[in-house]
């Protein structure tokens, strides 16, 4: 049973996944995407360990960053028939799209370091270089094809999971327009991403001011008309 729970910055949209969560099992699997850019990152995260830890329902937290469709698939692998699996909690998926954006992108800063930073001697060298580039089909820098990937391989390991799974997402397009590309492009694929899981979640849920919706069972169907 996969469950999608989106919403604004502070809207209680984490509080109602872990409720939820307690809700499914006796247990659950925390996968906690942050990573700690900063000291007020990490304090964050301690903070939420220590809740998670202190709570009477038993959390395991797993901290990856990026391969959670590998974790996912791994979880199916490990299930025992006749046994109560776990809740899956992912918070969250908007973290998540940030690591993979800016891992991708990152190879396009290198990329552009090693390129543009060539003495003129080795000029030829690096054209050289730059053909065999293109031959091997393999570029460095951030490519529609790079992450289609990776959100076609988490959405199929979402698919294939059979045991119950809340993933926590942002709603980012409400506000105003990012003024750099890598932001604009963020904010829509992140907008497809919430799409496409809402699309093949049992339930999907809108938090607002700690207000869970249930958006597929009030849905307007347009196709019944």
């Amino acid at each position: 049973m996969a469950i999608l729970v989106t919403g604004g910055a502070r809207s209680g949209k984490s509080d109602f996944a872990e409720r939820y969560a307690m809700k499914l099992s006796s247990n659950g699997v925390y996968i906690a995407t942050s990573q700690s850019w900063d000291n007020e990152m990490t304090e964050r995260i301690e903070r939420h360990k220590q809740a998670r830890g202190l709570s009477a329902y038993r959390w395991q937290t797993v901290e990856e960053p990026y391969e959670i469709a590998a974790l996912l698939r791994q979880f199916e692998q490990e299930a025992v028939a006749g046994e109560e699996r776990p809740a899956v909690l992912i918070d969250c998926l908007t973290l998540w799209l940030t690591n993979w954006m800016l891992k991708l992108d990152q190879g396009e800063i290198e990329d552009s370091v090693v390129m543009g930073h060539t003495d003129q001697n080795d000029q030829n060298d690096q054209n050289d270089q730059n053909d065999q580039n293109d031959q091997n089909d393999h570029p460095l820098h951030v490519t529609e094809h790079d992450l289609a990937s990776v959100l076609d391989d988490f959405i199929l390991a979402v698919e294939s999971y059979s045991g119950p799974l809340i993933m926590v997402t942002n709603e980012v397009g409400s506000g105003i327009v990012p003024a750099y590309p890598l932001g604009r492009r963020f904010r829509d694929e992140a907008g497809r991403l919430n799409r496409r899981l809402a699309g093949i979640c049992e339930q999907a849920f809108l938090v607002v001011a700690g207000f869970p919706l249930d958006l597929k069972a009030h849905a307007f169907k347009l196709e019944e008309l």
